[in-house]
C-alpha cells in the first residue's frame, strides 16, 4: 500500500521521504512535502509554464513513471541515494577547557583555607574575641554556611538557561559581593569603649555568615557544572583531576599567602598568666599595640591579595567553560520540582551512602585543620613554624593529586577510598605519641599530605557516578544536578561547624587564655585530643559506611553503556519523530 502511495501524484515519493531525513534523490536535496504536491520538480533553466487543464487521462501520462515502478528496476541515477549517518564523535574536552574549569576550583579552596586555617586564632588572639562568643561566630557562621547550600540549589533547579547557561549568572553576579564581604572579615573596626565586645561579636558574625553566602552562590553552580561540561564519564573524571590538583594547589597558595603573611608580623602574648588582667593592660599600652596593629594590617594585605586572585580565577572560568546540555534533559519541557527531586534524591541509596561515609570522614579532617595552628603553636611549641608546617602538608597534597587519579583508575575508586583515607591513621597515632620534633614533624605532615589528596579528590570523583546511576533509574528527572552537590556541601559544611564550634567550646572548658604565649596543660591535651583520637574514630566510622557503597568498577561500566544508549537514542530522536509524524499524516 505504501509503493502505492508512494507513485500517486501529489503525494510525497519514496525518495522524497527520505529527503526529510537527510536523504537526496538524483543527487539533489527534496523540498517539503507542501512543496511537491505541484508535481514533479523543474529542472534547472526551465522556463515556468502557467496552469493548464489537462485532458482526460492525461494525469497518469504526467505523473512520475518511477514512482510507479519499484526501486528495484530503476536506473542507478534514478533511485534515491540514503546518506549514512555518520557516529557521533566523543565529545573531547582540550587540555584548556579544563584548566580553564578547574582554576574556577581555587576561590573557594583560597578562602576556605584561609578562614579554616586562620579565623580561629584570627578571633581569639587578634580581634580579641572571648572563647564562647568565637566558638558561637564559628558554629552559627558554618551552620548557615551549609544552610545556604540546598535554598541556593533549590534556586538553581528554577533557574532557566541563558545565553551564559543555567550556572555562569550566579557565578558572575555573587563574584564582586562575596570579595568585600570577605574582606571585611580580616578588617578590626574601632568600636567605642566599652562596646568592643558586643559589636565585635556582631560584626564578625555578620560578615562570616554573609561572605559564607555569597561564596555558596559561586560554589554550589561551581560543583553542579561538572555534569554540563561533557556528557562522556571519562572525560568529566579527567577534568575533575585537574581541578582537584588546582584545588590543592589553592590551598597551597593560601596557605602561603594567609601563612608567609602573617607569619612576619609578631601577635603579642602574655608572659604573666597569673596575673593577666595586670599584664594584658600594660601590655596593650606599651609594645602591644604597634605590634597588635601589625598584625592586624597585615591579615588585610593577605585578604586583598586572595581577593584579588579570586576574581581572576572567576574571570577565567567563565571565559573558558561553556555549559552543554544533556539531549534527553533539552527535550524535556521543565525541570522537576524541586522538593519532588529532593525526595528522590535523598531515598536515592549510593547518594545517602556515599555522603554518610564522607560525613565522618570529612569532619575529621576538618578537625585537624580548625585546630592545626592552635596545636602547633601551643602544644607543640613551633609558634613560628606552623605556617610552614601547613605549606609542607599542601605541596604535599598537590603533588600525588595526579598518583591518586592514575590509582583510582587502575584500581577502582572504592579501593582508593580504603587505602587513601586510612593512610592518615598511623600518622595522626604517631603525632599523638611522639614528643615534640621538628625534623619528625616535617616528616609527617609531608605524609599526612598524601591522605589529604587523597580526601580532596574522591568525593569530587565519586559524586558524578552517583548522579549518572540516578539518571538511568530515573531518566525523566532534569535540572536535579545542583540537588546532588548541594546538598552533599550542606552535610560537610554543617560537619565543619560542628568541629569549630565544639573544639572552641572545648577551649573554653579547658581555660584557654587569650594572648597567652603558653597554655594550661588541659588545653594542650584538649588540642591533642581535637587534633589525633577524634579524627582517627572519625575515620575509621566512615570507612566501615563505605564498605555499603554499592558503585564498584562493574557498576560504573555498566552505567556508562547504557547513558550512552540513552543519550544515542535521545539524539536520533528528532529524525524519528519527523518519520512517524509524515507517515501519520500521509494514511
Amino acid at each position: 500500500m505504501l509503493v502505492f502511495l508512494a507513485g500517486v501524484p501529489g503525494l510525497l515519493s519514496a525518495g522524497e521521504r527520505a529527503g526529510s531525513c537527510g536523504c537526496v534523490y538524483n543527487g539533489e536535496p527534496q523540498a517539503s512535502a507542501g512543496r511537491q504536491n505541484t508535481g514533479a520538480s523543474r529542472r534547472p533553466g526551465s522556463r515556468r509554464r502557467g496552469p493548464r487543464v489537462m485532458a482526460k487521462g492525461e494525469g497518469a501520462e504526467s505523473g512520475s513513471a518511477a514512482g510507479l515502478l519499484p526501486t528495484g528496476i530503476l536506473q542507478a541515477s534514478e533511485r534515491p541515494v540514503q546518506v549514512k549517518k555518520e557516529p557521533k564523535k566523543k565529545q573531547q574536552l582540550s587540555i584548556c577547557n579544563k584548566l580553564c574549569y578547574a582554576v574556577g576550583g581555587a576561590p573557594y579552596q583560597l578562602t576556605g583555607c584561609a578562614l579554616g586555617f586562620f579565623l580561629q586564632i584570627y578571633l581569639l588572639d587578634v580581634a580579641k574575641v572571648d572563647p564562647l562568643p568565637a566558638s558561637i561566630i564559628l558554629f552559627v557562621g558554618r551552620a548557615w554556611d551549609a544552610f545556604t547550600d540546598p535554598l541556593v540549589g533549590f534556586c538553581i533547579s528554577k533557574s532557566s538557561w541563558t545565553r551564559l547557561g543555567r550556572l555562569m549568572p550566579w557565578i558572575i553576579f555573587s563574584t564582586p559581593l562575596a570579595i568585600i564581604a570577605y574582606f571585611l572579615i580580616w578588617f578590626v573596626p574601632d568600636f567605642p569603649l566599652g562596646m568592643e565586645r558586643s559589636h565585635g561579636f556582631l560584626w564578625y558574625l555578620l560578615f562570616y555568615c554573609l561572605f559564607e553566602t555569597l561564596v555558596t552562590c559561586f560554589h554550589v553552580p561551581y560543583s553542579a557544572l561538572t555534569m554540563f561540561i561533557s556528557t562522556d564519564q571519562s572525560e568529566r573524571d579527567s577534568a575533575t583531576a585537574y581541578r582537584m590538583t588546582v584545588e590543592v594547589l589553592g590551598t597551597v597558595i593560601g596557605t602561603a599567602i594567609q601563612g608567609q603573611i602573617v607569619g612576619q608580623a609578631k601577635a603579642p602574648c602574655l608572659q604573666d598568666q597569673n596575673d593577666s588582667a595586670v599584664a594584658l593592660e600594660a601590655v596593650n599600652r606599651t609594645q602591644s599595640t604597634g605590634s597588635l596593629k601589625e598584625t592586624q594590617n597585615a591579615y588585610l594585605l593577605a585578604a586583598g591579595i586572595i581577593a584579588s586572585i579570586y576574581v581572576i580565577c572567576a574571570v577565567i572560568l567563565v571565559l573558558g567553560v561553556r555549559e552543554q546540555r544533556e539531549p534527553y534533559e533539552a527535550q524535556q519541557a521543565e525541570s522537576m520540582p524541586f522538593f519532588q527531586g529532593l525526595r528522590l534524591v535523598m531515598s536515592h541509596g549510593p547518594y545517602v551512602k556515599l555522603i554518610a561515609g564522607f560525613l565522618f570522614t570529612s569532619l575529621a579532617f576538618m578537625l585537624v585543620e580548625g585546630n592545626f595552628a592552635l596545636f602547633c603553636t601551643y602544644t607543640l611549641g613551633f609558634r613560628n613554624e606552623f605556617q610552614n608546617l601547613l605549606l609542607a602538608i599542601m605541596l604535599s597534597a598537590t603533588f600525588t593529586i595526579p598518583i591518586w587519579q592514575w590509582f583510582l583508575t587502575r584500581f577502582g575508586k572504592k579501593t582508593a577510598v580504603y587505602v587513601g583515607i586510612s593512610s592518615a591513621v598511623p600518622f595522626l597515632i604517631l603525632v599523638a605519641l611522639m614528643e615534640s620534633n621538628l625534623i619528625v614533624t616535617y616528616v609527617v605532615a609531608i605524609a599526612a599530605g598524601v591522605s589529604v589528596a587523597a580526601a580532596f579528590l574522591l568525593p569530587w570523583s565519586m559524586l558524578p557516578d552517583v548522579i549518572d546511576d540516578f539518571h538511568l533509574k530515573h531518566p525523566h528527572s532534569p535540572g536535579t544536578e545542583p540537588i546532588f552537590f548541594s546538598f552533599y556541601v550542606f552535610f560537610t559544611k554543617f560537619a565543619s561547624g560542628v568541629s569549630l564550634g565544639v573544639s572552641t567550646l572545648s577551649l573554653d572548658f579547658a581555660k584557654y587564655k587569650k594572648q597567652g604565649c603558653s597554655q594550661p596543660e588541659q588545653v594542650k591535651f584538649t588540642l591533642n585530643m581535637l587534633v589525633t583520637m577524634a579524627p582517627i574514630i572519625l575515620i575509621l566510622l566512615g570507612l566501615l559506611l563505605f564498605k555499603m557503597y554499592p558503585i564498584d568498577e562493574e557498576k560504573r561500566r555498566q552505567n556508562k553503556k547504557a547513558l550512552q544508549a540513552l543519550r544515542d537514542e535521545a539524539s536520533s530522536s528528532g529524525c524519528s519523530d519527523t518519520d512517524s509524524t509524515e507517515l501519520a499524516s500521509i494514511l
